[in-house]
This record gives C-alpha cells, structure tokens and sequence, in this order.
C-alpha cells in the first residue's frame, strides 16, 4: 500500500511537470513570435535585434537570436530541475521519485540538442564558434559542445563506489566515445584543409566559381555539429543505464555545478581588477604576454 501510494504521488507530480512544461512552451511560442516580428521590423530599419536585447548592425541572425533567447530559457529550467534534484538526493527521496525527476532531466538535455539541431540549419557558425557560451565555457569548446569522453573523465572520481561491471562499462563508454571523437575531428580537420585549397585556389575549379564551391562545403559544418551532439547525447543516455538511479542523480549534479561554476568564473574574470603595471608599462605587459603565447603553445589542455 505505500509503495502504491507513493507511486500514484509519483504520478500526480510527473503529470503536474507535464501540463508546466506545455505551457511554459506556449509561453515561449508567443514569446518567439514577437521575437520574430521584432527582428522583421529591426531588418526592414537596416539593424538587427541582439540576444541580449542590445542592437547590432547585422552581427547576429534572426536564427542565432531566437536560439539565445530559447537557451536562456532552457538555462532557467536547468536551474529549477538542479534545485529539485539536489533536495532530493539530500532528503533521500525514494527511488521511484528519484528515477522520475533524473528522466525528466535527461529529457531536458534532449532538448537542448533538438534546439541546437534547430539552430544549425539557419546558423551553424553561430554554433561552432560558441558564441551562445560564456568565455571560460569557451576555452573548453569541442565542435559546438563538451567533450564527452573529457566529461566521463571529469565524472568518474565523483560518482560513489562503482562496481566491477560498472567500471568496465564507463571505460567501453569513454574509449569507444574518444574513438569517434577522434574520427569527427579527423574529419574537420580534413574539410578545414579542403577549405583552404578551395579558396586559394584559382578562381574557376571545374568550371564553377571557387567561392560558390567554398560555400558548398562550408554546409558541412551542420553535419559535424548534429554529429558530434549525437555522441553527446548518447553518451549522457549510456551513463544513465549503466549507473543507478542515485548515481546519476549526483552526476547530472556535478554535471551542472561544473558549468555553473565556468559560468561563474566567466563574471569574474570580466570583473577583474585591471593590473596597473599593464597600463604603465605597455612593452612589459606585451613582453609578458609573448612569452605565454609561446609556454602555452607546448602545452596541452584537455577539451571538455
């Protein structure tokens, strides 16, 4: 009886997150259709309307603003489903509720890539460059994301004792993601090579205008991102069979404490006091500068 109970309150609260989502999607449809006939009346003036509100002259399209205002969106969500998460780990909530909330948030990261699959086609480069992301989230960008097989790496040491299978499975799961990481990047790197021929090259190839046949293969970069996203997505559903439902409540948790802290560290890095020796002495700074450039360039930093 009171597991039957708890089963049907299970039930009440997953239909009450169901009919909230719907209308916070309503919401966001009217929401984005005066976003779309603000942008339609900001390009017939000849300016475009930022993702934050501010106006720039053409330097966002109407697709990578509708995607930063539908990201802030899903960041809001993410915070309240990380509140919800965490107090329940720390009230010890059983597992049947517990296993419905980390569904729920594996749904929520769906989401996140069916919007960015959504953005590429009008505005992959927005998407590539990060440019949706803080500054520290930046420095660790990979095609458009995390790196999943870093982001096993990172997790691992934080989830509670793994058992003998469980250990074998995450290391088949980062070895088998590193391997098609590897295999996409390879791949880029391939169509960024192609690029630079294309475009140096002579202005007719084949009879077709070098640029137009540049802009043909700069198409690929959507593929590379719905691929790379693909991984990232199936990565986060295998860690989510092979561990428990505890588990992998406290990794969606460290999951989103570590982001929040790079977007933490991002405030704090542009608020920075200034060093006055850098504005007295410009050569030094320069001098100091020339000489990171040159350390970091033999040094290797791992890409979440």
């Amino acid at each position: 009886m009171r597991r039957l109970a708890q089963n049907r309150e299970a039930a009440r609260k997953s239909r009450l997150r169901k009919k909230a989502y719907i209308q916070q999607l309503e919401s966001s449809r009217i929401k984005l259709s005066q976003l779309e006939q603000d942008l339609h009346r900001a390009r017939s003036q000849g300016l475009f309307l930022g993702a934050c509100g501010g106006v720039m002259g053409g330097n966002i399209s109407s697709g990578a603003a509708i995607f930063d205002m539908e990201y802030a969106r899903w960041l809001d969500e993410d915070h309240r489903l990380m509140a919800e998460l965490r107090a329940a780990l720390q009230g010890h909530l059983p597992d049947g509720d517990l296993r419905a909330i980390v569904d729920s948030y594996i749904s929520h990261y769906d989401e996140i890539f069916h919007l960015k699959g959504v953005a590429a086609k009008s505005d992959v480069f927005h998407l590539i460059t990060g440019m949706w992301m803080t500054p520290a989230e930046r420095c660790f960008l990979w095609i458009g994301g995390f790196r999943p097989s870093k982001l096993i790496e990172m997790l691992v040491p934080q989830i509670d004792t793994l058992t003998d299978q469980q250990a074998l499975g995450i290391c088949n799961l980062q070895r088998s993601s590193q391997e098609t990481e590897d295999a996409l990047y390879q791949g880029l790197e391939q169509l960024q090579h192609s690029l630079i021929i294309t475009i140096a090259g002579t202005a007719v190839v084949d009879g077709i205008n070098h640029m137009a046949l540049a802009a043909g293969k700069l198409s690929n970069l959507e593929g590379f991102i719905r691929q790379a996203d693909m991984l990232r997505q199936q990565t986060l559903h295998q860690l989510h069979r092979i561990l428990t439902v505890r588990q992998a409540a406290r990794c969606f948790v460290v999951i989103g404490e570590y982001y929040g802290r790079l977007r933490a560290l991002s405030s704090l890095w542009v608020s920075r006091p200034r060093e006055s020796s850098c504005l007295n002495d410009e050569s030094s700074c320069q001098t100091t500068t020339e000489l990171q450039m040159i350390q970091n360039s033999h040094t290797h930093f791992p890409n979440f």
